[in-house]
């Protein structure tokens, strides 16, 4: 049986070019498996469905080697795993020195493996500069003075008013929430950021 296995690492990422690549290869949507989250690790619901229907002779198809992960040493694990635990074979479409349904002999499988280590390591070696690029970025744009997160909350129109009849006890604290249409607890923390502003 033939399957194929899709990963993107967002939600809103498409996933059209893999299915295509896996469509032509003759595999029905019902046997291709899609998981999108990082490629950090294999804790993914699609990847634990797919190996629970492997069996011995089976072929997976992936479209690159960092679709399947991008962790260096968990790709190895993996590729183990599928290769030798769940004798199935597997096909890296866009690296046709992996496909191990090729040189069954002890050259080929030396080159297959010295490829998979080289391309596992670079996908590893990408996925850190991403992150690196990321971090430089926030930090490029916090010197810039951008803002990230939530912006703060407006305050009612009425909450100097009402703020000023609780401070004066002529309201309790729950009134003077209520009034405000927010939880004690927001009125309360708002009440000290304004107080705290005064000073």
């Amino acid at each position: 049986m033939e399957y194929g296995y899709i990963r993107v690492s967002t939600l809103d990422q498409n996933e059209d070019r893999q299915r295509r690549a896996m469509a032509d290869r003759g595999i029905p949507r019902e046997r291709m498996f899609l998981d999108k989250q990082s490629g950090k690790d294999f804790h993914r619901p699609a990847y634990a469905r797919l190996l629970r229907r492997l069996r011995p002779g089976d072929l997976v198809y992936v479209l690159s080697i960092d679709r399947l992960g991008r962790n260096y040493e968990e790709v190895q694990n993996q590729w183990r795993v599928l290769t030798k635990e769940k004798a199935v074979d597997i096909c890296v479409i866009d690296m046709p020195l992996l496909d191990t349904r090729q040189g069954k002999d002890l050259m080929g499988t030396f080159i297959a493996d010295l490829v998979l280590q080289i391309l596992s390591f670079v996908a590893q070696n990408e996925r850190e500069n991403i992150k690196k690029r990321q971090a430089e970025g926030i930090a490029a744009a916090k010197a810039r003075g951008v803002k990230f997160g939530r912006p703060p909350a407006v305050l009612p129109e009425n909450f100097h008013a009402v703020h000023k009849k609780w401070r004066d006890k002529k309201i309790t604290l729950r009134q003077a929430a209520e009034a405000c249409g927010m939880p004690e607890g927001t009125f309360y923390a708002k009440a000290r950021k304004f107080e705290e502003g005064e000073k």
